[in-house]
Formats: C-alpha cells, structure tokens, sequence
C-alpha cells in the first residue's frame, strides 16, 4: 500500500466513513433506563389520552350555551350542584341552568361542554354568577385530543428525551424497544504517550485523547471500550486491534496517522483489512485514515487532541450518528467575525473561536497548544474554494 493516499476532501471523507457503518442489533429496556437511547420501533398510544374529558382550568362546569350573553353587568346566574374532586367519576350531571365546580384535571360531567374560569365567576351561597361567556369546548381537553387509540406516540429513530420518558409513563408504557448501544474500541498509541496519572519525564505526554474520545462517543450515543496504550511496534498494535474490532463495531486508534515512518497504524489496518482514505483536505486533521477490519470500521485519528476533536466533530461524528440510529442535535450560532481568518485554498478549515455579543473571536495558537480547546466555544468552517475569511463577515458558529 502507499504509505500516503491521495487526500480526499471533507464530503467524499463522509460519504466513505458512513459507507462502512452497519445496523447494530436492538434490545428492550425499561423506561427508566431508556434516557437517550433510540426507539427501534415506532410506539403508538394503546387507549385515548388522556382517556376522558377534563378540565384545564380551575372553574365551574356548565353548558355553553348557559353563559350565552354573559357580562359583568348581567352574569348568567346558575345553580351550584356540588364539587368534582380530583381522581374520581363525578357524582351528578350538568343540566339545563346547573354547573358543578370543577378543579384542573378534574373529569367533566355529563351534559357540560365547557368550563367558565373561576376568575371570571362568582360564587354566592348555592349559586355561581358568570360573568363572561364561554364557547362550547373551551377550556376543555377532550379525551382523545392529546393521542388517539393507535396514534403514533413517538416514531422510530427518537432519541428520548426527559419529556419523551414522561409521554411514555402517561401513555402506559414501561419498556421500549431501542437500538443496541454501538461500542466504540479506543487505543491510544505512541512511546511518548504515558497514563495520565503518570509523571512525565522529558518528551512524553499524558493519554489526553483517550478521555476526549470517550467523552466523544458517549455523547454521541455509544458505549467507549479502552484498550490501552501502545507502543510505536505493529506487532504490539495488530493483536489489540483485532481484539477490538472483534468486541466493537466501531475503532478509534489515536496517533499513529502521519507520514512519519514509524507510524504504523495504516500499515496494520491495510495488514488485517483495508484502507480507503489516508488524508483529508481538512485542517487541523488531514492525516486521517479511515479503514475497515472485516465489516468494522476503524478509524485513525490524529495524535494531537486539538486535531483529533475537529475530526471526530467533522467527520466521524457522522458514523456515530449512522451507528447509533440518530444525530446528536448540532447547536449553531450566526456570528460576525472579530478578526480575519487565512486559510489555504483547497482544503477544509475549522477554526476554533469565542463568541460573545455577537462576535466570533478567532482563537488562534501554535500546533500543540491545548489551551485553545477551552478558550473557543465553537468552530468556524471556511469552505475549501475560499481563501480565508475577513473580519466583519457573518458566519456559523458550530459550538461545542
């Protein structure tokens, strides 16, 4: 294999790493373990929601056409039959010239089509003047209007939120069936890299992707696996690799993904599988490699944390979404820039900034600095046909 494959650019990076992603099985949990994972199926209402006629108010219940005409000048006067309470079936109906006070969730009684707010009602003795009209539904929620019998609660591929668990719990369901949690395999290598409890000695560095990457994975859904750090030996790499993409449907390999000759993780994926892109016309990031082993894909990120992230939030991102069933929502600003940004013209860059009132600031430092990583909120794409940006253009900030 060439030890450098033609760059490819950002799109056609995408298109490659969601060619190699496969289903992953699914599995049922419980509702109370269900937070964030994705409906396999789509999950349809088994009786009306919520399940009668109710009030949404504080007030009396009446038929509409009582209040007809109502004013604070001349209130419509109706007889008080007694109190709905909270739980239960009402004890009595709504006839012509009647009303029955009713709290909010209360069941509204047969023959009431309506309920006047007890803010424009008056109670007096074992009568209720109402002083505004009401119309036949209002303030009303009618048995079926939230779901309908076989209505679809929820469709497939919804990545559940707190409020989702809560329509769930109403609608009586305790288990939902979702997709399977894709494992993530993260090997860090390098004989500079130590673990990051460790003391450095001169020339080494603390294994700061592993705990980005993972963090990465989880956020995007899937379940990280570590497997360790490895030395700049592919005897020592192949054997862990295997073990991971047996165990994982997705692998990370930190470092290991430049033109450097001791860097060797292209030559084991080509060894155990195949490569189909090292390099992208991206920055930071362009020695990328994205593989597979069998059907797993195995993805070589760069050795330096600010240049591992910007992949993974550009491209591999993507994977994860193919993998786990659903897109973890992107939070975007529009911005004006503070400052001009350069760039060179055929390549993808992400630039990291601050924003603030409204301003994107370039964060701008030296290779290596990790201090521009929690000095940005966000990233600045300049597209790969311009040549930079200049200050006082308005942009889209993808944030952190």
């Amino acid at each position: 294999m060439s030890l450098f494959l033609d760059v490819v650019p950002v799109a056609k990076a995408v298109e490659v790493v969601l060619s190699t992603a496969r289903p992953v099985d699914t599995e049922e949990v419980r509702l109370e373990d269900a937070l964030h994972r994705v409906l396999a199926d789509d999950v349809r209402a088994g009786h009306d929601l919520p399940g009668f006629d109710r009030s949404v108010v504080d007030g009396y219940a009446v038929k509409a056409s009582d209040t007809t005409g109502a004013s604070e000048a001349i209130p419509a006067m109706l007889s008080l039959q007694g109190r709905i309470e909270m739980g239960r079936a009402p004890p009595g109906k709504v006839d012509a010239g009647t009303c029955w006070y009713i709290p909010t969730g209360g069941v509204l009684p047969a023959g009431a089509d309506a309920v006047a707010m007890i803010e424009y009602s008056e109670a007096v003795g074992d009568e209720v003047l109402v002083q505004k009209p009401v119309a036949p539904g209002e303030n009303v929620l009618s048995h079926d209007e939230d779901f309908a019998t076989g209505a679809v609660v929820l469709k497939a591929g919804r990545r559940l939120t707190p409020q989702d668990l809560g329509v769930l719990a109403s609608a009586g369901v305790a288990a939902v069936r979702v997709l399977g949690l894709p494992r993530v395999g993260i090997i860090s290598t390098g004989n500079e890299v130590v673990p990051v409890e460790a003391d450095l000695a001169p020339g080494q560095v603390r294994d700061a992707n592993v705990y980005l990457c993972a963090g990465f994975v989880r956020e995007h859904g899937c379940e990280p696996v570590r497997y360790g750090i490895i030395r700049d030996d592919p005897a020592l790499l192949r054997p862990v690799l295997e073990e991971a993409v047996r165990e994982c449907d997705c692998v990370l390999i930190s470092g290991g993904s430049s033109k450097d000759m001791r860097d060797m993780t292209a030559r084991v994926i080509a060894d155990l599988g195949e490569v189909l892109v090292h390099g992208i016309a991206i920055s930071p990031g362009k020695p990328t490699i994205i593989g597979t082993v069998g059907e797993t894909p195995v993805i070589g990120l760069p050795g330096h944390p600010g240049s591992a992230y910007v992949v993974l939030a550009a491209v591999v991102g993507h994977l994860f979404a193919a993998l786990s069933g659903a897109p973890v929502p992107v939070r975007r600003v529009r911005a004006r820039l503070a400052a001009n940004i350069p760039s060179a013209k055929g390549r993808e860059d992400y630039v990291r900034v601050s924003v603030e009132g409204g301003q994107a600031t370039p964060v701008f430092g030296k290779s290596g600095l990790l201090n521009t990583l929690v000095k940005s909120d966000g990233l600045v794409v300049v597209p790969a046909g311009r040549e930079g940006l200049e200050e006082g253009d308005e942009v889209e900030v993808v944030l952190w």
